[in-house]
């Protein structure tokens, strides 16, 4: 094992550019799975009504709105609609609740979902209560491959940017923005 270990180290030593994963390289499967995907769906209706007013908010809502009529008209089965603006505030919070549940428990990565739960996830680092799962290693690695001369790192994930900076800006190790 040490002999691998070695053979791997002088690779990666001689890499110009490292490109990781997060899920499953950086940081546990079962983060995502098991925090970040509950705190969203746990949170969608408190986040909804305190931040309804939000530009950011009624622009994910209005992009919402749309998906749940292209599901409707092309017959996804299993569709949940979002009432019209002409609903009350309940009302309509109520409908993208229950489709913002539905398109997770159907583990969509539709845009506008990926959106608001960036924006319920951001909410929840802000308030402390999610800090980003990164393995023990993570940290002292990127230390030492940012040492290295020329070296860069990168980051392949299908999460949006911000769940990405989200999670390395506050991570149990700190902030690892800095590689």
């Amino acid at each position: 094992m040490a002999n691998e270990n070695k053979e791997i180290g002088d690779i990666v030593k001689k890499c110009k550019i490292l490109l990781l994963d997060i899920e499953g390289t950086t940081t546990s499967i079962s983060f995502v799975k098991d925090k970040l995907f509950p705190y969203a769906e746990q949170n969608v209706k408190q986040f909804l009504e305190t931040q309804w007013e939000s530009s950011d908010v009624k622009e994910v809502v209005t992009a919402l709105r749309k998906l749940a009529l292209e599901d409707k008209e092309k017959s996804v089965d299993g569709h949940v609609t979002i009432p019209g603006e002409d609903a009350s505030k309940e009302v309509q919070i109520e409908g993208l609740v229950n489709n913002v549940k539905w398109q997770m428990s159907s583990d969509r990565k539709a845009g506008p979902l990926k959106q608001l739960q960036g924006m319920i996830w951001k909410q929840g680092y802000d308030k402390g209560d999610i800090k980003g799962h990164v393995y023990d290693d993570v940290s002292s690695a990127l230390e030492q491959w940012k040492s290295v001369d020329g070296q860069k790192v990168y980051i392949y994930s299908s999460g949006s940017v911000q769940a990405q900076k989200l999670l390395f800006g506050q991570s149990l190790a700190g902030d690892l923005l800095q590689y």
